[in-house]
């Protein structure tokens, strides 16, 4: 049985990898990114990017740019089918510059083992940028 923890460690890993088709992958045809949850620059409504076609979107302006985007978990917390994991984002640019954005990012599993919801909550003020 996949967990929603599961789920979650797979994003990770294939964002570090750069893998689009395989992220995507993880998500139901009606899934939801929120990342940031509210209302940004990527998502000015604040309604989350839906459908895949909407996540491949989202994947294209604010993940592929980047060099590199690793997830350091500091705690997993894993109830019925969601998880929330405390985590570090460490971002290298597409100006080469490093970042760390703390955050907690939500997912909810689907009956079938995909991705229903990503749910991130991070603070603009809060990212740091690093040497």
């Amino acid at each position: 049985m996949v967990t929603a923890r599961d789920l979650s460690r797979m994003s990770a890993e294939r964002v570090k990898a750069k893998d689009r088709e395989g992220w995507l992958s993880l998500f139901a045809d009606d899934a939801v990114v929120a990342d940031p949850v509210g209302p940004s620059h990527w998502d000015p409504e604040g309604k989350g990017h839906r459908g895949k076609e909407a996540i491949a979107r989202f994947y294209d302006i604010a993940i592929a740019p980047n060099e590199d985007v690793t997830f350091e978990i500091h705690a997993s917390h894993l109830c019925g089918d969601e998880v929330a994991n405390v985590v570090t984002l460490h971002i290298i640019g597409p100006d080469k510059r490093k970042m760390e954005v703390p955050c907690v990012i939500h997912y909810c599993k689907t009956p079938d083992d995909k991705v229903a919801s990503l749910r991130a909550f991070w603070e603009a003020e809060k990212i740091r940028f690093v040497d």
